[in-house]
């Protein structure tokens, strides 16, 4: 007799399972065209990727980039803002379909997410207080760096970045902090303590050139160190699961590639386009 239910719970099981998957598939792309509503995750303090303005409205390249997508899906579009650390720990239970943010497309990172499309590339920089003495980056040896958690900043700071993504290229440490001090991921938090002085607080930070350039240009008396440490894309995120979903994105983003919006919309929001590998 318990061999016999075993028998039977054992087909169920597999019975349930292949429901399970077939009900799996497209599953994302399901809820978003039958809510007609794309919900994706952004910051408020992302700077000129997603930001609030004085209107309390979330703007940036990250926002219209997104508009974009959800304009090709033929749906409506509601942003969420929670914060990059649970956007980057996945398990995201549908609490929205997709997240900005120029996530870097790692091996590691591709464990739990698909990554449909890469939209920006930017360049990681050592920077500095105007009043620093260091000319080159190997001059923070030993010192105080602050970056922001669960970057490639912090990765390159602390010598744990593999640069695994597509088209990367090595990675060269140009010197050992004596002290990385990590900040919540706020873009500003980092560029904040050093503005403070010299050594006040920072000695230097790790940072995207784009946020360097942002902060420098609104009188953040900073400057950037040498040349760029290196360069990483940022990609439109999803979890992984939903092949129908990843290709529709893709998609979106080739369409605003083609057309030369990726190019005018980084132009709009950082000065220049951003949009294509350097």
């Amino acid at each position: 007799m318990n061999k016999l239910m075993t028998t039977i719970a054992a087909a169920a099981s597999i019975t349930a399972g292949s429901l399970s998957a077939k009900a799996n598939a497209g599953e994302v792309l399901d809820r978003v065209l039958a809510a007609q509503t794309l919900t994706v995750a952004v910051g408020t303090d992302w700077g000129a990727l997603s930001h609030l303005n004085d209107k309390h409205e979330l703007e940036g390249d990250d926002v219209d980039v997104a508009k974009g997508i959800a304009d090709f899906l033929g749906v409506k579009i509601k942003f969420v803002t929670p914060g990059w650390d649970i956007i980057e720990a996945g398990q995201w239970q549908g609490r929205w379909d997709m997240a900005m943010g120029q996530m870097t497309p790692t091996t590691e990172r591709a464990k739990k997410f698909d990554f449909p499309a890469m939209y920006f590339y930017d360049a990681e920089v050592a920077v500095v207080h105007k009043d620093s003495k260091a000319t080159k980056p190997s001059d923070l040896d030993g010192k105080t760096i602050g970056v922001r958690s669960g970057t490639l900043g912090e990765m390159y700071a602390n010598h744990q970045l593999s640069p695994d993504w597509i088209g990367a290229k090595p990675i060269q440490y140009q010197f050992t902090p004596g002290q990385v001090k990590t900040y919540p991921s706020a873009n500003s938090l980092t560029l904040d303590d050093l503005r403070l002085g010299d050594g006040v607080r920072l000695d230097g930070v790790v940072s995207e050139g784009t946020t360097a350039a942002e902060a420098i240009k609104a009188g953040y008396p900073l400057r950037v160190l040498g040349e760029p440490l290196f360069y990483a894309p940022g990609a439109v995120t999803i979890e992984r699961g939903d092949q129908e979903f990843n290709d529709k994105i893709a998609a979106a983003v080739k369409k605003m590639r083609d057309d030369g919006t990726l190019a005018k919309l980084s132009v709009k929001w950082f000065g220049g386009d951003f949009s294509v590998d350097k």
